[in-house]
């Protein structure tokens, strides 16, 4: 069985999808409304129907995706039984689902970057009223009795269904049963209500972590370590004192650099806790609301009703492949952390537990990079300005994918930063999808890195659609005097967040709920991650760095060294995740009350036991992943496993190959979610996938 298209469209309502502030006051008319839900445009110009002008626009928006939702299903429904076919029923439900994602995608991820409070605000509005509609609507009887009448007709029978159409079929059979549509009128009723308890409390949960605006003022004295370059763009207080905003970029700066323990601790203190105490609390009902509604759908926990339908199947097989990686890295982690503790900068020491503060971990790896790999980040960044980096990235992707990505030029987007990149098929010119990239802070801007769906790619017969994505990112932003550097880490973040665009560009189905990066949860981060690997090459370092000033490439040397120090830091990495993923499978376990500052407590004090843990941090709060990626997070070291085993093939061939890209392209990418992972990967490997590949990658037997 392949993925839970029901479950994915509504979580990627959940998760939220990019998406911008137009200048234009034109408001959309009802047909160009319907046509930019079938996600076609004549040209770039028309895509912008595609964002929101203002608050009436949205409120107009929101009412006609609902009577565009509700006249498709009735039509659906409305169909005497021995007239379904596959295309009126079937087709015309995914065709239904698709259309009111285009609208509630954008209004969602509008809602994540817009400058505009009013406008963040009725989108919030209009996105909590869209997800209740989807209760009411979507999660309607009548549509289970549809499918039903369709494949009890004879014209299912006579009906030559392709392998995708059967696929999809059977997933939304096994969906809907899931889904509890099985079940008696009222209790199949109270777990309607449930969920949309459960979706309206998710999106507070987002929203108050991309709307929190932490800071701490400093002197510039208590700044000492941190480059004028960056202090320089520092806002200031009225009182003249600097600003430290919780954003990422700003966190790796005073984390790794700041030589001044108080301002590291009070940074790190304030940046655990955004988003505190409110989202603890809406946590604690997100996990009694599911673990109810879990058990009403006969599941034992919310775990085991959240992985039923992945590639894990079970929290017990999780737990199992968790407990393998943890035994096989935790020694490591522990050399590396004596490793650290043999030579401590100036001023740090260690408790008397001999542990280190939470505070002074990333400034100690930094000053060790430094001391014994002679690699400061800062000026490995000087590598990697943004305009370059980007033209080269996409010289790889376009070369082993067979691409050609030109820039465009639209006016009215909400910032004169964002680009906008179109992408075609090189032999034969076709339009595959069109990229618009956000990489630098805003306030109040999602906080993260992310690849965000508008439209999907599909083709149905003659019906064809390509992809409209968006990229966001906060890496540093340019300065008055030199263009933004990224740091290796936010190149090798780059890499990873665009191989999920690719995925979503290429992986052009039949079946909307098929496209792209719709597949099983657990399977998803496999060709991103694997796409980080080219940032892990030497050659491939070398084409992709070039020094802001001179225009050199980063030295062997250097490279040589980032290869050597990954595998050094990779046990406590992998540890770290280990123990996130535990974190959530242990959130949705059986039992509706959970004290999730205890558990956070045990479980870090498990698997880190060279890092002290401070009882006054609440980093679940700031969890984004615990709402869209529920008890799934194990996923990012489950693909990991995958993605270095198709790395070790890949390589065999060359990393930049045509052949094995044109492999990868059309037997993992273009299939989306429309073929089992288990497949996908034995078709590519001719053989099971193995851990072998993993293992030596992160320097363990």
């Amino acid at each position: 069985m392949i993925k839970n298209y029901i479950i994915l469209f509504f979580i990627l309502l959940v998760l939220g999808i990019g998406f911008f502030f137009v200048k234009s006051k034109k408001v959309i008319s009802v047909k160009e409304f319907e046509k930019m839900s079938d996600g076609k445009f004549k040209n770039i110009s028309e895509i912008l129907n595609l964002f929101p002008k203002n608050v009436e626009d949205i409120k107009r928006r929101l009412n006609l995706a609902i009577r565009m939702a509700d006249e498709g299903l009735d039509e659906i429904i409305s169909i005497s039984p021995m007239e379904r076919t596959f295309d009126n029923t079937v087709y015309a439900y995914d065709r239904v689902k698709a259309r009111f994602s285009v609208v509630t995608d954008s209004l969602e991820v509008f809602e994540m970057i817009s400058p505009n409070d009013d406008i963040r605000k009725v989108c919030h509005d209009a996105c909590i009223k869209l997800n209740e509609f989807i209760v009411d609507a979507f999660f309607n009887k009548d549509l289970y009795s549809a499918f039903k009448e369709y494949l009890e007709c004879e014209k299912y029978k006579e009906e030559k269904l392709t392998e995708e159409e059967n696929n999809f079929l059977d997933e939304s059979m096994y969906d809907f049963e899931r889904l509890g549509f099985n079940l008696p009128d009222e209790e199949f009723k109270k777990i309607k209500e449930l969920r949309k308890n459960i979706y309206t409390i998710g999106f507070e949960f987002d929203k108050n972590i991309n709307t929190d605006n932490s800071y701490i003022e400093v002197t510039k004295a208590e700044l000492k370590g941190l480059k004028d370059d960056f202090i320089n763009n520092l806002e200031k207080s009225k009182d003249g004192k600097y600003i430290l905003k919780c954003d990422y970029p700003t966190h790796f700066q005073v984390m790794n650099n700041c030589e001044v323990e108080k301002t590291r601790k009070n940074f790190y203190f304030k940046f655990a806790n955004r988003a505190y105490p409110e989202n603890n609390k809406l946590l604690d009902q997100i996990i009694e609301k599911r673990d109810e509604m879990a058990k009403k759908l006969g599941f034992k926990s919310y775990s085991h009703y959240d992985l039923d339908n992945q590639m894990v199947k079970t929290p017990t097989k999780a737990r199992d492949f968790l407990m393998l990686l943890s035994k096989k890295t935790l020694q490591k982690s522990y050399k590396e952390f004596e490793e650290l503790f043999k030579e401590l900068p100036e001023g740090i020491t260690l408790d008397k537990n001999g542990k280190l503060s939470a505070w002074d971990v990333s400034y100690v790896k930094d000053q060790y990079k430094k001391k014994h790999f002679n690699i400061d980040e800062l000026e490995i960044s000087k590598y990697f300005p943004v305009e370059h980096t980007i033209l080269k990235m996409f010289d790889i992707y376009q070369k082993f994918l067979g691409l050609d990505f030109k820039f465009v030029s639209i006016d009215g987007l909400w910032h004169k930063d964002v680009k906008v990149v179109q992408v075609y098929d090189k032999g034969t010119n076709t339009l595959r999808g069109t990229l618009f990239l956000d990489l630098y802070p805003r306030d109040n801007k999602y906080s993260h890195a992310c690849m965000a769906k508008i439209v999907s790619a599909t083709k149905y017969k003659n019906n064809v659609v390509p992809a409209i994505i968006f990229v966001i990112a906060n890496f540093p932003k340019p300065t008055k005097d030199r263009s933004a550097l990224l740091k290796h880490s936010d190149v090798t973040t780059f890499f990873h967040e665009f191989g999920h665009a690719m995925h979503g560009v290429i992986g052009q189905t039949a079946m909307n709920s098929f496209s792209g990066t719709s597949v099983k949860r657990d399977f998803v981060e496999m060709p991103s991650q694997m796409f980080e690997e080219w940032m892990w090459d030497k050659d491939i370092i070398k084409m992709v760095s070039s020094h802001y000033k001179t225009g050199e490439s980063l030295p062997d040397e250097l490279i040589e060294k980032k290869i050597k120090l990954k595998k050094f830091n990779y046990g406590y990495f992998v540890i770290r995740q280990c123990m996130l993923s535990f974190l959530a499978l242990d959130y949705f376990d059986e039992g509706k009350n959970k004290n999730t500052d205890k558990i956070a407590k045990d479980l870090y004090e498990y698997y880190i036991k060279h890092i002290r843990f401070e009882p006054e941090t609440h980093s679940q709060a700031s969890f984004g992943h615990l709402t869209g990626y529920g008890a799934k997070y194990y996923g990012y070291m489950w693909s990991k496993t995958f993605s270095l085993d198709l790395w070790s093939l890949i390589k065999k061939k060359g990393i930049l190959d045509q052949n094995i890209g044109k492999k990868f392209s059309e037997s993992i990418l273009a299939k989306g979610g429309s073929v089992h992972p288990n497949i996908l990967l034995k078709n590519f490997l001719g053989r099971e996938p193995k851990i072998e590949a993993f293992l030596e990658e992160i320097g363990v037997s």
